[in-house]
C-alpha cells in the first residue's frame, strides 16, 4: 500500500509513530506538504504534483493538517478522494471536525451532550453571550484554534468582554461557552476508530491552568471511561462522520458533556498511557478499506457489463 501523508512537519510523533507502522508491514508511506501541491482540474481528470513532481498510484492518504495548512490541505485531500485514494478520515468530516461551531452544532442536533454555547457577530452582544451560557467565568475561543490555541477562561464579564473584542478585532467571530468549574482542568480523550474504542486517557492541566491540552503541559494519566462516556464518545463520531476520532469529554456535575472532538488525534499520550497500538490501528483501518474497495472493483465491473 502506497500511503501520502499531508503534513508540513519534521519530527512530529505522531507522524513518526506512523510511518515506522506502516513500513514495518511493508508499505509506502511519504510526507507530502500540501502547500507545495500543484493541482489540475480538466475534462480530462484530475491531477496532482508535489514540488514538481506527479502524485500517481497512491492508495490512501492520512491528513494531518495544521492550521497554516488547513484551508489549502482540505482542497489537496479533496483532489485526492476525487482521484480514488481512500482517505483515513473523509475530507467533508474533517472539515466538519476542524470548525467548532459547525461540530458543537452537528453533536447537539444529534443529542450529544455539550457545554452551553453562545455565539454573536456583534461585539455588542459580548454581555448577552455571557449571559446566555451562564455569567463568568467563562471560556471565550477560536473556531478553528487547536491544541488549545485561542482559548482563554475569562474570569468577569468585564475580562470576557475585553477578550470577545479583541478576537473580533482580528475579524474573527468567537465562540463563549459554560465554564465547567467541577472538571478542575481535567478532561478524558477517547480514541474511536471505525465504530469501536481503541484507547482512552486522562490528560489534567499545570497548576492555575484549566487547558488540559498536552501541548500546553498537561499531564496523561491512565482512565477507565464509564459505559455513558464510551457510548458518548461513538454518537459524537457518527454525528460528525469521522471514521477516526479523538473525542474530548468533560465529567460534570449533571454528566459527562463532549468539548471537542477532533479528526486527527495525536498519539504520543495516548498511546503511552494506555499501551495500545494506535498507530497500528490506524493502518490496520486503511488495510481494511483498500481490501474492500479492490473487492467492490470487479463486482462493479460485472455489473456494469
Amino acid at each position: 500500500m502506497n500511503i501520502a501523508m499531508l503534513t508540513n512537519r519534521n519530527g512530529h510523533h505522531t507522524q513518526n509513530r506512523l510511518k515506522q507502522t506502516a513500513e514495518r508491514r511493508g508499505h509506502e508511506l511519504h510526507a507530502i506538504n500540501p502547500l507545495r501541491c500543484t493541482m489540475d482540474i480538466s475534462e480530462n481528470g484530475l491531477r496532482l504534483w508535489h514540488e514538481g513532481r506527479p502524485l500517481t498510484n497512491y492508495d490512501a492518504v492520512i491528513p494531518l493538517l495544521t492550521p497554516s495548512t488547513a484551508e489549502f490541505g482540505m482542497a489537496v485531500l479533496r483532489q485526492l478522494e476525487c482521484m480514488g485514494v481512500i482517505s483515513l478520515n473523509p475530507s467533508a468530516a474533517v472539515a466538519r471536525a476542524r470548525d467548532k461551531l459547525l461540530s458543537l452544532q452537528l453533536l447537539a442536533q444529534s443529542g450529544v451532550p455539550v457545554p452551553t454555547t453562545a455565539l454573536a457577530h456583534e461585539r455588542a452582544r459580548a454581555e448577552q453571550m455571557v449571559e446566555l451560557v451562564g455569567g463568568a467565568p467563562t471560556v471565550v475561543k477560536l473556531p478553528q484554534g487547536r491544541q488549545g490555541i485561542g482559548v482563554v477562561l475569562a474570569e468577569s464579564m468585564q475580562s470576557a468582554r475585553s477578550v470577545i473584542e479583541a478576537f473580533r478585532s482580528t475579524r474573527q467571530y468567537v465562540l463563549v461557552q459554560r465554564f465547567i468549574k467541577e472538571a478542575a482542568g481535567n478532561d478524558i480523550r477517547v480514541i474511536t476508530i471505525d465504530g469501536e474504542v481503541v484507547a482512552t486517557m486522562r490528560r489534567t492541566g499545570q497548576p492555575g491552568e484549566f487547558r488540559s491540552n498536552l501541548h500546553r503541559g498537561g499531564d496523561p494519566k491512565p482512565v477507565a471511561i464509564t459505559l455513558a462516556e464510551h457510548a458518548l464518545a461513538l454518537q459524537a463520531t457518527r454525528a460528525v462522520g469521522l471514521s477516526v476520532s479523538g473525542v474530548d469529554i468533560l465529567r460534570s456535575k449533571n454528566g459527562p458533556l463532549v468539548i471537542e472532538i477532533n479528526s486527527t488525534p495525536g498519539l504520543k499520550g495516548t498511546e503511552q498511557v494506555s499501551g495500545q497500538d494506535v498507530a497500528g490501528k490506524m493502518i490496520d483501518f486503511l488495510e481494511s478499506r483498500l481490501k474492500q474497495r479492490r473487492a467492490e472493483v470487479p463486482k462493479l465491473r460485472t455489473m456494469a457489463a
